[in-house]
Order: structure tokens, then C-alpha cells, then sequence
């Protein structure tokens, strides 16, 4: 681990949050969100795809080979911090799912759709995991969200922490 992380980077990695992108698909299958993980269901005119993405954006990331072979395919994850110390930049993203029976968990997060974030429906942020994602993983943006979208993220974060060090 680099000196040069951020605060929340260094207490994620302390405690064992941060994991592969290969793993949230395994625990998280696309084929539970609206999209079913294909590109032609999310595509439109105003997907960009972009070589910088920043904090806050919410990106479409491409499929993977899981362990046993099978090919994966996309998810919603929106970055919620980023290792600039690396070349090239690693984000650091939250899985975004549309799956919101899974509300009842205390660290998802609801995200409404809205004019900035361009989702389709309403959505949660698993906040308990951060997954590692290189811009070559990135298929484009599709939207944002506010600074104090990812700071109420970042605090979930920190109290699944708390409640796992109390139990």
C-alpha cells in the first residue's frame, strides 16, 4: 500500500474492503439488474466514453472472464475515489444495483434517478466493498453524483466498519 492514498483508500485496504472487479460480479450477477449487463439495453446518444473519468461519475464496466472461464458482462459502479499515484489511474468504485430488494441491508444506499445521473431506475450503492477499476475496464459515463452523494457513501462505509468491529 502507497503513503500517497487517500485517508478512506488506506482504512478500505486496512480492513480488507478492497477487492478485484471479478469479485463483485461474482457476488452481485448482472442478471438481476434491468440491464441483464448488455451494452445495447444501456446505450444511447449521450454515452460518452471519455480516457478521464473522476469522482462521482457512474460508469458502464466492461465484461470479464470469471474464474471457471464463463465470460462475464457489465456492471454500474460510481467511483468513489482514485489512486493517482498509479499509472495508469486506478478508480476505486462502489457496485450500483438496480435489485432494490436488497434495500433491507443496512449499507446499501438508495440512489434515485434523476437528470444527473441518467439511470434508468431507481438504484442502490452497495457501500460495504470498494472494487478496483482500471479506465481500460470502463466501457463509458453515464452520469454523476453529488460530492455529498459520495461523502454519504464514504460514511457508510465507515459505520459497516464500526458495526462489524462491534459484533
Amino acid at each position: 500500500m502507497q503513503k500517497e492514498l487517500s485517508d478512506f483508500l488506506k482504512v478500505a485496504y486496512e480492513h480488507g474492503k478492497v477487492k478485484e472487479l471479478k469479485d463483485a460480479f461474482e457476488e452481485y450477477p448482472v442478471d438481476e439488474e434491468w440491464h441483464k449487463g448488455k451494452l445495447e439495453n444501456v446505450l444511447n446518444e449521450d454515452n460518452t466514453s471519455y480516457n478521464h473519468y473522476e469522482i462521482g461519475d457512474i460508469v458502464f464496466v466492461k465484461e470479464y472472464s470469471y474464474s471457471d472461464g464463463k465470460i462475464g458482462n457489465n456492471h454500474f459502479f460510481v467511483i468513489i475515489d482514485q489512486d493517482n499515484t498509479a499509472v495508469p489511474i486506478e478508480n476505486f468504485g462502489m457496485l450500483v444495483s438496480s435489485n432494490l430488494d436488497k434495500l433491507r441491508f443496512k449499507s446499501n444506499k438508495l440512489l434515485e434517478k434523476d437528470a444527473m445521473n441518467n439511470l434508468y431506475k431507481d438504484s442502490l450503492v452497495k457501500t460495504e466493498f470498494v472494487y478496483k477499476i482500471s479506465n481500460e475496464q470502463i466501457i463509458f459515463k453515464i452520469g454523476i453524483v453529488s460530492y455529498e452523494k459520495i461523502e454519504e457513501y464514504k460514511k457508510s462505509f465507515y459505520d459497516n466498519l464500526k458495526d462489524e468491529n462491534t459484533n
